[in-house]
């Protein structure tokens, strides 16, 4: 069983669900507190033993990149002025892990975002994250996934149960046979069901590890709405020939993407936080009791 070295990260997305903020800085690089979105999806890759973070960026995304490079000027300035802590903090992103950028040249869909990185990947398996799903930072949720993946030997999609009405925000595996399983075969994925067409209540929610056989179904998927090239159909292929497994995330996830789960997400990060928990819990009494 060949260990999870490396990480796709898809970042080319237009943000168009956050305009117009998202108009000159990429979505990615909205700040949870005070550290982008971004930031947090490559740590918990590298808390999970990964090594190599590939970023498949495209057009305006290259913030994303300058945040994870050096920046000789920031440094020197903060290194003359003495604020060490600050030095520490800054050079510590460069040194999370190995970066590689590859370019999407159009947005066609996280299928064919994936299928960009299979030069960088190559013949070995990978995690795969979304950015716009951030976990609580105490129960990380690649583990579980790759847990699975050790046990298998099969590719894995993380998942998480959500209301019924919800259903037709995700792709919906089938149930499990035992509620107490750890992870169970998939044998049907359905992206985006109605209520009443769907296989059961459990979400993928934008964490996998795959096998690089993935990289050969993508090849043969055809485009969908708008040309893009939808990643669940090739999830697809793997659950019929009996090469998929679904893995429950305990963590609670935050969807970035949508502007209310992303300012909760700021609350609850911010109250978490040692250095400022206790006057933000304070003020959010005073506020609630003066409204």
């Amino acid at each position: 069983m060949r260990k999870i070295r490396k990480a796709v990260i898809p970042v080319a997305g237009l943000g168009t669900r956050f305009l117009p903020a998202t108009k000159a800085q990429p979505k990615e690089m909205l700040p949870l507190v005070d550290k982008p979105v971004i930031q947090y999806v490559v740590e918990e890759a590298i808390h999970a033993g990964i090594e190599n973070i590939i970023l498949v960026t495209g057009r305006g995304k290259q913030a994303i990149e300058n945040h994870f490079d050096v920046a000789f000027e920031l440094e020197d300035t903060l290194s003359r002025r003495g604020k060490t802590d600050e030095l520490e903090q800054i050079q510590s992103i460069t040194r999370l892990g190995q970066f590689a950028y590859v370019r999407q040249g159009e947005p066609l869909g996280l299928g064919h975002a994936v299928l960009c990185a299979h030069n960088t990947v190559g013949n070995e398996p990978f995690a795969l994250l979304l950015g716009d799903d951030v976990f609580d930072e105490a129960n990380p949720a690649l583990g579980a996934l790759i847990e699975a993946f050790e046990a298998t030997g099969k590719s894995v999609v993380g998942v998480q149960e959500v209301p019924l009405a919800h259903v037709s925000r995700y792709g919906i595996v089938n149930a499990p046979g035992s509620a107490a399983t750890p992870w169970w075969g998939v044998d049907q994925i359905v992206e985006k069901p109605a209520p009443d067409q769907a296989p059961s209540r459990w979400a993928v929610v934008g964490r996998y590890v795959l096998k690089p056989e993935i990289f050969k179904h993508l090849q043969k998927v055809k485009p969908g709405v708008g040309g893009e090239y939808q990643l669940t159909d090739a999830l697809a292929a793997l659950a019929d020939q009996g090469e998929l497994v679904a893995a429950p995330i305990p963590a609670r996830r935050y969807d970035t993407g949508d502007k209310l789960d992303y300012l909760k997400a700021n609350v609850e990060f911010g109250l978490k936080r040692e250095d400022l928990g206790a006057p933000f819990l304070a003020y959010l009494k005073e506020l609630v009791a003066n409204r």
